[in-house]
């Protein structure tokens, strides 16, 4: 709770209410039916829907997220449309719509320190989801340490899975903002892992331009799946500047604490 007044910031300063909240995806193509298992969540704060991310069913009722997505919400339902640009129902629920039961931040997220060394969720749906017979998985613990040499980061690439906006402009052009709520995928590669700064030993830094595609503005807690898999290698967690161009962070999910606390909710 003592990052929610920082979120709701960001949500305000970047997206006005539900345009986005963190980031999705750049430079990409329409997903289709790639990736059914990855869906676009939307939280409630305050009595009603107010950011919105994506997330990564892991089973039928268990939801892989951002935990600045999770923390400090009231409420969470998760659709898995490809493209919601004409459904009726988004954002306030209806037949197409899954409703959380319960959701859950990795500890020590609101600790003193970066909350984006802590920036994991889980959501559990109160219904399991129908039609769905396959599922992200989580990588084996540590694996993306092999990947620190520079032949390392040449060779590893992701597929990033959101939806959300596809381009951002500075302010005073935001009208320009492209945010067509379809999920897209790009593949964006290896730029640094575990170095001093924001990676740390817990992030990972992505390209992201107009050769690989990346992330933007629209949703946090995407997937980044290792290429041509369902093992979701991190979760799509923050950007460097505003026009989403350079790299993009996302926060690794092959530690010891972040398994551990996924793990606990999965049946």
């Amino acid at each position: 709770m003592k990052k929610i007044a920082l979120i709701l910031a960001i949500v305000v300063m970047l997206t006005m209410a539900l345009a986005g909240t963190a980031l999705a995806i750049t430079d990409g193509e329409p997903d289709g039916d790639g990736h059914p298992y990855v869906g676009l969540l939307v939280f409630d704060y305050g009595g009603g829907p107010a950011w919105r991310c994506s997330g990564t069913l892991l089973s039928p009722t268990v939801v892989l997220t951002a935990g600045h997505c999770t923390d400090g919400a009231s409420g969470a339902r998760l659709w898995l449309d490809s493209d919601m640009r004409s459904n009726p129902e988004y954002p306030f629920g209806g037949t197409t719509s899954y409703e959380a039961a319960e959701w859950h931040t990795l500890e020590g997220f609101n600790d003193p320190g970066p909350w984006f060394a802590y920036d994991a969720g889980i959501v559990v749906l109160a219904e399991p989801v129908t039609g769905v017979t396959e599922f992200g998985v989580l990588p084996e613990q540590d694996m993306l340490d092999a990947y620190k040499t520079k032949r390392g980061l040449n060779k590893l690439t992701f597929d990033a899975v959101g939806y959300g906006l596809q381009k951002s402009f500075p302010d005073a052009a935001g009208w320009k903002d492209e945010a067509e709520r379809v999920r897209m995928e790009s593949n964006p590669r290896l730029i640094q892992i575990n170095t001093p700064g924001f990676t740390g030993d817990f992030s990972l830094l992505l390209s992201n331009n107009a050769n690989t595609g990346g992330t933007c503005f629209g949703d946090s807690g995407g997937p980044n799946f290792l290429a041509g898999t369902n093992v979701v290698a991190g979760i799509t967690s923050f950007g460097l500047n505003p026009t989403c161009a350079g790299t993009g962070g996302v926060f690794r999910t092959d530690r010891e604490n972040v398994q551990d606390f996924v793990n606990q909710y999965l049946p």
